[in-house]
């Protein structure tokens, strides 16, 4: 209830308008009381973090889920393309899961072991793609970085609002989003 409070704070005003008194106002519970279960505002920050984590997580596994399981590259691509949607319709919590400025990941072992899983899972899908003939090229180190900058930079480039320089309206970015992915894929692809 809490941590709901805060992630609607973080949609409202962004990860800085979050303080433990007013989520407690907004849940509805007394100012002192989230001090027992959340000691300090980075506490609590942690707990969003650690919920938006989950939530991304959630979208991303449920793109898996629909995608054909015997396809590494589709799956891949479906990973992409579920990191980029979740950061768009998502912009706050993305934020605060992908920036170091509002809670500590290397203390949170909530994040860190999801990203974790996340990374084991992208280089797993690759090492499957790989071993079935699907890739070019053998340094998959070096495509899942590459697969990742790519989603990563889209997805702040749409929330830092730089796409309308690029001739990218509001309304085409997940059309464009799908397009470069599907390009980044033709090229690790083996013909």
């Amino acid at each position: 209830m809490l941590v709901d409070a805060a992630l609607q704070l973080v949609d409202e005003g962004g990860p800085d308008a979050v303080s433990v008194r007013e989520a407690a106002r907004r849940a509805g519970v007394s100012p002192g009381a989230p001090f027992r279960h959340f000691p300090s505002r980075d506490a609590l920050m942690n707990a969003v973090a650690e919920e938006a984590q989950r939530r991304f997580r959630a979208e991303i596994q449920a793109a898996l889920d629909a995608t054909k399981a015997g396809d590494p590259l589709a799956r891949f691509r479906a990973f992409g393309l579920a990191y980029v949607h979740w950061a768009m319709k998502n912009p706050a919590h993305f934020e605060i899961i992908s920036s170091r400025r509002f809670f500590d990941h290397d203390r949170s072992a909530g994040v860190s072991r999801d990203n974790a899983e996340l990374i084991a899972l992208t280089e797993r899908t690759l090492a499957e793609a790989f071993a079935q003939g699907q890739l070019r090229a053998s340094d998959l180190k070096q495509i899942q970085i590459a697969g990742r900058a790519l989603v990563y930079g889209f997805a702040r480039m749409n929330i830092d609002g730089h796409l309308p320089r690029w001739g990218v309206a509001d309304d085409d970015a997940e059309r464009t989003a799908a397009a470069i992915i599907d390009l980044f894929v033709e090229g690790i692809a083996k013909r």
